[in-house]
């Protein structure tokens, strides 16, 4: 087992040795020892809930509605007839709001035309992107934990996943345990800032060390940044801002968590040409194209006044901390996050070092699901984060409350 502040090469999706379906499985790990292919943790946990009555709040989604104008401008655009397929880099509505995003916010000005690409969804933006750029022998590497797509296409692409671990409580890197993690087969860095599942949001030192370990090493910066306009008291910075980095990253984006319309699955990329141009020839033989009446709808999003933006980080660091009251009352160890929907806690304070076990008795203990935090891991990722809980609070306010109640009687009932 690697210690605490080692880097972790997982080498069980060897090309040539599995099936590509296979590599994806266990790279997600969804693939048993023994071979079986299981659910993900969000389907067993939603069925969880389901059959207990337990609040969920594992998956991250919203349990209400974005902006009625968002939604007020896909339902016009349908009414006019925008429902056939949309070009192949997206509406141009669309790309030229997602430019004039990057300007407004960070001060960048990608070409709508040939820097800028939307997306079925992030999830899609950063697919396309990993089978564009590696193939078998080379290294991914992304911090651990790390979102459960990330190790699946990876696996796919039959490349080697490589991680450096965030240690609690702040969920920082250790800059030369970082290092230690590149190699000359590095090619690509997979970047989640705020990240997800532990919600740290990384400062600049961090993202300044990630540009020049890449350039070093001659990797791209591949940088999800979904949650980017949900962050508390903390700024977002691009990592494609920072001196060196531009010419070697693609940053990623999506509507779901900004506008609360996860559904809809619209997201979109940004970065150099060539760059783009290449993630662009694989997209199209994925989707090709999708909602087109949502793409001209998000546009109008981007365009919404700064006090939107502000006013849904304001909401969400509210929410954050309803829910932190009612695990610490529940005598969990609390690790406020910094953004994202996703607030972790430490199980050990009550004895209890299997945080996957407490994950499948708590809908029936207190009526409230969440994810262990170790099946964002490999092996001695999860070994380590083994006692981690991840509570999502994207949710009504009075859900929230309820839920803080129930958990809050968690010690009496253990």
């Amino acid at each position: 087992m690697a210690s605490a502040g080692s880097s972790t090469p997982f080498t069980g999706t060897s090309a040539g040795t599995q099936a590509p379906w296979k590599r994806a499985a266990v790279g997600a790990n969804l693939l048993s020892p023994s071979g079986d292919l299981g659910v993900t943790i969000f389907e067993e946990m939603t069925t969880l809930a389901v059959s207990t009555g337990a609040i969920n709040l594992g998956q991250g989604f919203p349990d209400e509605d974005g902006p009625a104008e968002i939604k007020a401008a896909a339902q016009a655009a349908i009414a006019a007839g925008a429902n056939q397929y949309a070009p192949g880099k997206g509406v141009a509505a669309l790309r030229e709001a997602v430019s004039a995003h990057q300007q407004r916010f960070y001060g960048l000005a990608p070409d709508p035309e040939n820097e800028v690409l939307v997306t079925t969804g992030a999830t899609e933006a950063i697919a396309a992107a990993l089978l564009a750029f590696v193939q078998p022998g080379d290294e991914v590497l992304t911090f651990e934990p790390f979102y459960d797509s990330y190790g699946a296409v990876i696996g796919l692409a039959g490349a080697t996943h490589v991680t450096a671990p965030l240690l609690a409580p702040d969920f920082m890197p250790d800059l030369a345990t970082l290092e230690e993690s590149f190699s000359s087969r590095t090619k690509i860095v997979l970047l989640n800032n705020p990240h997800n599942p532990t919600g740290a949001v990384f400062p600049e030192s961090v993202l300044s060390r990630i540009v020049e370990l890449a350039a070093k090493y001659g990797a791209i910066i591949l940088s999800d940044e979904v949650y980017e306009h949900l962050t508390f008291g903390v700024p977002h910075i691009p990592v494609t801002t920072l001196p060196g980095a531009a010419e070697r990253t693609i940053t990623i984006s999506s509507a779901g968590k900004t506008f609360s319309f996860t559904g809809w699955k619209i997201g979109w990329l940004s970065g150099p040409a060539d760059l783009v141009a290449s993630v662009r020839t694989v997209k199209q033989f994925l989707t090709y194209s999708s909602g087109t009446p949502f793409q001209g709808a998000i546009a109008v999003g981007l365009g919404l006044p700064d006090q939107f933006y502000t006013g849904i980080a304001e909401t969400l660091r509210h929410k954050r901390d309803i829910l932190a009251e009612g695990l610490r009352a529940a005598g969990f160890s609390v690790y406020n996050p910094s953004g994202t929907y996703f607030i972790n806690v430490d199980t050990s304070p009550l004895g209890i070092r299997d945080s996957v076990d407490l994950a499948r008795r708590l809908p029936g203990l207190v009526g409230v699901a969440a994810i262990p935090v170790p099946v964002f891991c490999h092996a001695d990722g999860a070994e380590r984060t083994r006692s981690l809980l991840r509570f999502a609070f994207c949710k009504k306010v009075d859900v929230l409350e309820e839920a803080a109640g129930r958990l809050a009687t968690l010690k009496d009932r253990l």
